[in-house]
C-alpha cells in the first residue's frame, strides 16, 4: 500500500474523531432534560378527569380542621414544657456548681474536668501525617503536561 494513502486515511479518521469531541464539548454544556419532572399534556387535560370523587361532609372537616389544631397545640405545649425543664436543669447544675466553688476551690476544679469515662472515645489510624521528604510546595504557577496533538 502506499504510505500516502495510509497516511490520509488516518488524517480522516483524526479529523472525524476531532470533529465528534468538539460535538460533544459544545453539546455538553447543554443540561438534560429531565423527562420525569415534566407532566405531559394528556395527563394535564385529564387532570379534572382523574380527580377522585371522595366528598367530605361539613361536620367532618370542621372535625379534622379542630384536631388539627388540637394537635398543634398540644406539640407546642411538650415542646415549651421540654424547654423549661432542660432550663431548670442547666440553673440548677450552675447554682451546684457555684456552690461547690464557696465550699472548696479543690472539689470546684476537679468538678470541672471532663470526664472521659462518661464519653468513650475511640480513635483508629495516625493522628499526623508525616513529612514527605523532597516536597515541593506549588507556589500557584501551573504546568500543562498534557499531549498535544500535532
Amino acid at each position: 500500500m502506499d504510505p500516502a494513502i495510509i497516511r490520509a486515511r488516518e488524517e480522516r479518521k483524526k479529523k472525524k474523531i476531532e470533529k465528534q469531541i468538539r460535538r460533544l464539548e459544545k453539546n455538553a454544556r447543554q443540561l438534560k432534560p429531565i423527562d420525569e419532572c415534566e407532566v405531559s399534556l394528556e395527563l394535564l387535560d385529564q387532570k379534572l378527569e382523574r380527580r377522585r370523587g371522595i366528598l367530605y361532609s361539613l361536620g367532618l372537616l370542621e372535625k379534622r380542621v379542630l384536631l388539627e389544631k388540637k394537635w398543634a397545640n398540644f406539640k407546642r405545649e411538650q415542646l415549651l414544657e421540654d424547654l423549661q425543664m432542660i432550663d431548670r436543669v442547666i440553673f440548677h447544675q450552675q447554682k451546684a456548681v457555684h456552690e461547690l466553688k464557696n465550699e472548696s476551690e479543690e472539689l470546684y476544679q476537679e468538678a470541672i474536668q471532663p470526664d472521659f469515662h462518661m464519653v468513650p472515645l475511640k480513635s483508629i489510624g495516625p493522628v499526623e501525617m508525616p513529612a514527605i521528604n523532597n516536597y515541593q510546595v506549588p507556589d500557584g504557577d501551573y504546568q500543562d503536561v498534557n499531549r498535544k496533538l500535532v
